[in-house]
């Protein structure tokens, strides 16, 4: 398999090692936060609150902020970017305080880490394609998504259990370790391109920035994918927030149907993962919209089965599409140089942080008034976006950077566009 391939190539490997623990630091670190905000002062709002301060930096530093984001286009920068996490995470418990004082230093730190999360993540991705040559972008991004998927797993888990057998102050020492150590093997990358000048990766010099407007406008149709991309956190929120009430009023179950569902979703990503990675054929836009248009329908059939067997199998359905989209688009990103695929990169995850951010605030909303309708609306919003993004009237017009002679709808070859 590729992924084995990639993985005995020792910077992959490293960098590989450097996303998995940045992740799962991620996760532990808003399980932590989460957990001491809601024990100390059971206040649901404030849990609220801090989940939008830390998407708010995505959105801010995605739609203003490409001068700064730009300046962290290296491995050396991103290296200090997790050492101050590491830093930040560890000093969090010792200001925190469950007063107004404590909760506003908190909020503060939170604010912070979500501005070092924006600086990041956009940065990493575009720095991929440049690990293994351009005829293995297709399999590297599909490697590091399968990475994100599982470290987002375990990290929820894995914080979940830690709490039952450490104190709050361990937990956030183990969430700083992890940032510790990715910040190590980023700073050892950075020392082995510094050493080997003529292997130096054209991602490492400072990317100038780019405006991201001129680039959609120039590459419409990647502009409509990101769009419909960001939507489809709106089906995340479905089978997250509303899935435990409509397992309880529809189906009279408990936290063990629902740990059943969300295992379903999460092998059928594992199992699907592999195949969007190795992928070969196909329109890369047809690709995506049969993708979120599948999310979408399975999320508006959740709502109105019988069984929940039918969930399960549903469930599956989700987690087998969801790579799919998300690593043909990726792959479609990569393919760009390196300045205007830092610039889409920062511009999807802006995306799917105001996605996220917007469903989290109203797929409860909704599910108040109807369960079902949640995931109705849930689903047909990202099912309805997808068929309208795909046979949107914006033909492809050519750009800087765009190989040459080649639409937005068909796949690139495995040449550079460098």
């Amino acid at each position: 398999m590729d992924y084995v391939r990639l993985l005995r190539m020792r910077p992959v490997l490293v960098l590989w090692l450097a996303r998995s623990l940045s992740v799962l630091g991620d996760h532990l670190y808003a399980v932590a936060v989460i957990w001491s905000v809601y024990a100390s002062t059971r206040s649901a709002s404030l849990m609220g609150l801090v989940a939008t301060l830390e998407s708010l930096p995505y959105v801010l530093l995605g739609t203003a902020g490409r001068r700064l984001v730009s300046r962290c286009a290296s491995y050396r920068a991103l290296s200090r970017v997790d050492a101050a996490r590491a830093a930040l995470v560890l000093a969090l418990p010792f200001a925190w305080t469950p007063d107004g004082r404590g909760v506003a230093v908190l909020l503060v730190g939170v604010f912070v880490l979500g501005i070092l999360g924006a600086l990041f993540d956009p940065n990493l991705e575009a720095l991929l394609p440049g690990l293994a040559g351009p005829e293995r972008v297709q399999p590297v991004a599909g490697l590091f998504d399968l990475t994100s998927r599982i470290a987002r797993i375990s990290g929820r888990a894995g914080a979940g259990l830690l709490l039952l057998m450490v104190s709050k102050l361990q937990l956030f020492a183990f969430d700083g370790a992890a940032f510790a150590v990715s910040s190590a093997a980023l700073g050892w990358l950075a020392r082995r391109h510094a050493t080997l000048p003529q292997h130096r990766l054209p991602q490492q010099r400072p990317c100038p920035p780019v405006r991201a407007w001129p680039l959609l406008r120039d590459h419409p149709r990647i502009g409509v994918a990101i769009a419909v991309h960001g939507l489809v956190p709106f089906c995340s929120a479905a089978t997250t927030v509303a899935m435990p009430a409509l397992l309880a009023t529809r189906f009279g179950a408990g936290a063990g149907a629902y740990g059943l569902v969300t295992a379903a979703l999460g092998v059928g990503a594992l199992i699907g993962n592999p195949v969007a990675g190795n992928r070969r054929s196909g329109g890369w836009q047809a690709v995506c919209c049969c993708a979120w248009v599948i999310e979408g329908l399975a999320t508006v059939c959740m709502g109105f089965v019988g069984r929940v067997s039918a969930l399960e199998a549903l469930s599956l359905v989700m987690g087998l599409a969801a790579p799919l989209g998300t690593v043909t688009l990726r792959t479609r990103l990569a393919r760009f140089p390196a300045a205007e695929r830092l610039r889409l990169m920062a511009v999807e995850h802006t995306a799917a942080r105001s996605g996220a951010v917007a469903s989290t605030l109203l797929v409860p909303m909704v599910a108040d008034v109807s369960v079902r309708g949640a995931f109705g609306m849930a689903g047909a919003v990202v099912a309805a976006a997808a068929v309208g993004g795909y046979f949107c009237p914006t033909p492809p017009s050519p750009g800087a950077g765009a190989p040459p002679r080649t639409p937005d709808r068909a796949v690139p070859g495995g040449t550079s566009q460098r």
